[in-house]
């Protein structure tokens, strides 16, 4: 499975808008993948440690976004090494990348660059990660992101950075996953039904075909429908349609007043 934890104050609050989460969709939907779980946590050093502690303990690939600078309200590389047990250090090739981008910012600007400046040794905070920890390359400023055990991903909350970086790790360091969450959906328009009366045939599909979930969507006000259950199924497109298959036998024997039917094929 794939997690995300998202990181900072001004999404709780609502300054700014999360486009992470829906971004991350459609990079892991170009590679037949799926997110499987989001956390919002806000800029406080004990949950982001106890998130990243959380998605230590399990397998999940996880992709942090957020909280990875060198100003104050930045903890999420300190909360990586509490949640690992292991000291910040600073990562060569990482020390290397942020002297070069200093000296081009220096150039840019026509000054001399100096390395024991003030203003270097701020920046060279943001190569410190819990030792062990591999880079991952920014290519809009040079400045990496990390991974931790091969599946912890650490990347900046600015989108023109993150996204290229998550697409990056999802490419070199998990193309064996491609594919993996590849689904299909097959449902149709259950009219005037009370979803607890069809609650045991859901119940009865799942336990008859391991690896398909049922999903019940109820409306009260569709346009078009009124008043009615969109009920179906998804998983495997091999198994799909033998389970949608039994599910409208279920809905017949029931008699279930049905309209169309819904197919989406793809990563659901």
């Amino acid at each position: 499975m794939i997690g995300l934890i998202i990181v900072g104050d001004e999404i709780l609050s609502g300054r700014r808008q999360d486009k992470h989460l829906a971004k991350s969709i459609e990079l892991l939907g170009e590679r037949g993948l799926k997110v499987s779980w989001a956390r919002y946590v806000g800029d406080e050093p004990e949950m982001i440690t106890a998130a990243i502690r959380d998605a230590l303990a399990g397998h999940d690939v996880v992709f942090s976004f957020g909280g990875i600078g060198a100003t104050p309200d930045d903890h999420t590389r300190a909360a990586a090494g509490r949640a690992l047990g292991r000291p910040l250090v600073l990562h060569p090739q990482a020390r290397e990348l942020i002297l070069a981008r200093c000296r081009a910012l220096a150039e840019q600007e026509g000054e001399v660059f100096d390395p024991d400046s003030a203003d270097t040794h701020r920046r060279l905070q943001m190569g410190f990660f819990p030792e062990g920890a591999e880079i991952i390359p920014n290519p809009y400023n040079q400045i990496p992101g990390f991974t931790l055990q091969g599946r912890l991903h650490f990347v900046p909350g600015f989108p023109v950075m993150a996204w290229p970086m998550m697409a990056w790790a999802l490419d070199t360091l998990h193309g064996d996953l491609h594919g993996q969450g590849l689904e299909a959906s097959r449902a149709v328009v259950v009219y005037g039904a009370i979803e607890s009366r069809l609650t045991p045939l859901m119940l009865d599909i799942e336990a008859r075909f391991p690896g398909i979930k049922v999903f019940s969507l109820p409306s009260v006000d569709h346009p078009v429908h009124g008043r009615h259950i969109e009920l179906g199924v998804k998983g495997k497109p091999a198994q799909t349609d033998v389970a949608f298959t039994a599910l409208l036998a279920g809905l017949i024997d029931f008699g279930a007043s049905l309209g169309p039917e819904v197919v989406r094929d793809g990563f659901a």
